[in-house]
């Protein structure tokens, strides 16, 4: 596939995503159990399966994350939405990559391109954790971010998993979300999580800083 191509498909993807993000229901508590009663045994199954693709299009975690606690349980929630995130994410890196990699590896003689991917690939997993830590950074479009990076998969994967058990215990546990409510705990829970988030970030950065030149001693 030529690159002309690849950025036409790519476009066409992310066209595609948008509109499913922006046009697809979220379904309240009563449609949840209403369909959860509908699958019977096969709840926990069909709810992985959708947690992992839906979350590929940049429609939020949350969603899947509330409807997995209120579904299955807090642990079951909790396991699905784990490994359910971690799925997510290895499809979006993939297809980011296949798509968009090409097109960012010519441009990485400018400046901000490649300062963006030194930061990503040199900061390994604790830059993808702490990214994954912020409430504020889109899973989605993060995960595209990285598949067109110079990340590699496995820090990805384990940055992802592992920045992604806060924020995931926090909603399925405290979350309420679905009925219009935040609950004050949740909203402390982010914002110790963005805390940490920073911090891991700064921690990459000065790790990641070029030494800076050491004035030579004078002679004599």
């Amino acid at each position: 596939m030529s690159g002309r191509t690849k950025l036409i498909v790519a476009l066409a993807v992310l066209a595609v995503f948008a509109a499913a993000a922006v046009l697809l229901p979220i379904p309240g508590p009563a449609e949840l159990r209403a369909w959860a009663a509908a699958t019977g045994p096969a709840t926990p199954l069909v709810l992985f399966v959708a947690y992992s693709l839906l979350t590929v299009v940049p429609i939020p975690r949350t969603v899947f994350n509330l409807a997995a606690g209120l579904l299955v349980g807090t642990a079951a929630g909790i396991a699905i939405g784990l490994v359910a995130t971690t799925v997510a994410a290895g499809l979006s890196f993939g297809l980011a990559r296949l798509l968009g990699r090409d097109l960012v590896t010519r441009h990485l003689h400018r400046s901000a391109v490649k300062t963006v991917d030194d930061r990503l690939s040199g900061g390994g997993v604790l830059a993808v954790t702490s990214l994954r830590l912020i409430p504020v950074v889109p899973f989605a479009p993060f995960s595209y971010l990285c598949g067109v990076s110079s990340v590699r998969l496995a820090p990805y994967l384990a940055g992802t998993l592992l920045g992604s058990v806060p924020g995931t215990v926090a909603v399925v546990v405290l979350g309420d979300a679905l009925t219009g409510d935040t609950p004050p705990a949740l909203l402390a829970c982010y914002g110790v999580f963005a805390l940490a988030g920073a911090i891991g970030l700064v921690k990459v950065f000065k790790k990641r800083a070029p030494a800076e030149p050491q004035p030579a001693a004078p002679a004599g």
